[in-house]
Order: structure tokens, then C-alpha cells, then sequence
């Protein structure tokens, strides 16, 4: 019995600061985010009691974020898989798939300057900024401008600084 009335006391201390998370997020939806593990269960619905469908493996993927429910969110990949993860899944660190060919990294946001290194499709990289028609990326220690159609993972003309 003592047990029981020290959990319904101490149930309001950690449920009051996730509420209290969950209502000041207010992000906009869609965005994109990234995968926070190398593991990640893609299931049915926004639950534990749903079935995993799909598990990611590949840490930092870029994802969109279609529809949110309590701590779930429903996400889709750039090859249209979709399906729902719990939120600690996810960070907001932005990143980036390089998409079609092998790509240039650029010094400057032109398409004359000078290439600092050449990345494959598939590769993944973190996103610096986006402006305009660019977005700067890291990868491998490189660090250049690609043109924004050139990779998936931010919206046409999202600014990110």
C-alpha cells in the first residue's frame, strides 16, 4: 500500500515536465529530422502494442515528420517508407542524402568555384546552412556547397542557419 501511494505522489513530478515538453514544442509539421540511433523500430502505429514494420539502421537519416501523436511521430524516408517512431528516436540536428550521381562539394555557393571533394549517392552528411539555391554540408571531414536539388532532406526554400 505504501508503495503504491509513493508512486501516485511521485507520478505527478515526472509526468508534469513531459507534458510540459510536449506542449511547448509546437514545430511546425512537416519538417525534417534525423534518426538519433543506429537502431530504430519503424511500427504500424504510434504505440509499443503496434507491430514493427521496418527498423532503420542507418544513424543521422534524414526523415520527415508527417503527423505527431502524444510522443509519437509518424515519419516517411526519402524512398517514401512510412511508418511511426517514438520522438526520443529523432533530433532535430539536420542532415542530408546526397541524391543521383556522385556530387561536387563546392568552397563557395557557385557553380564555378573550385571543388573540395566529390560525394557519392547515398552518402549522408550534416547540414551547416541552407541559402538560396545552396546548402552547405559536412561529410568525412569535408566540408562544401551542393545545391540544394541536389540532395534530400530540407524543403525548397527553408532557410537554416
Amino acid at each position: 500500500m505504501i508503495r503504491l501511494l509513493a508512486t501516485l505522489l511521485l507520478l505527478p513530478v515526472f509526468a508534469a515536465p513531459l507534458a510540459a515538453q510536449t506542449q511547448r514544442e509546437n514545430l511546425p509539421v512537416p519538417r525534417f529530422v534525423s534518426l538519433r540511433s543506429e537502431e530504430v523500430n519503424l511500427r504500424t502505429g504510434p504505440g509499443v502494442r503496434y507491430p514493427v514494420e521496418w527498423v532503420f539502421v542507418r544513424r543521422q537519416m534524414p526523415v520527415e515528420i508527417l503527423q505527431e501523436f502524444e510522443t509519437w511521430r509518424r515519419i516517411r524516408d526519402r524512398d517514401g517508407t512510412e511508418g511511426w517512431v517514438h520522438q526520443s528516436m529523432l533530433t532535430g540536428r539536420r542532415s542530408a542524402v546526397v541524391e543521383g550521381e556522385m556530387r561536387n562539394l563546392r568552397r563557395r555557393p557557385e557553380t564555378d568555384a573550385p571543388v573540395v571533394a566529390r560525394v557519392e549517392p547515398g552518402v549522408i552528411a550534416a547540414i551547416l546552412e541552407c541559402r538560396d539555391a545552396w546548402c552547405r554540408l559536412e561529410t568525412a571531414g569535408f566540408r562544401g556547397w551542393v545545391q540544394r536539388g541536389e540532395i534530400w532532406g530540407v524543403y525548397p526554400n527553408e532557410a537554416i542557419k
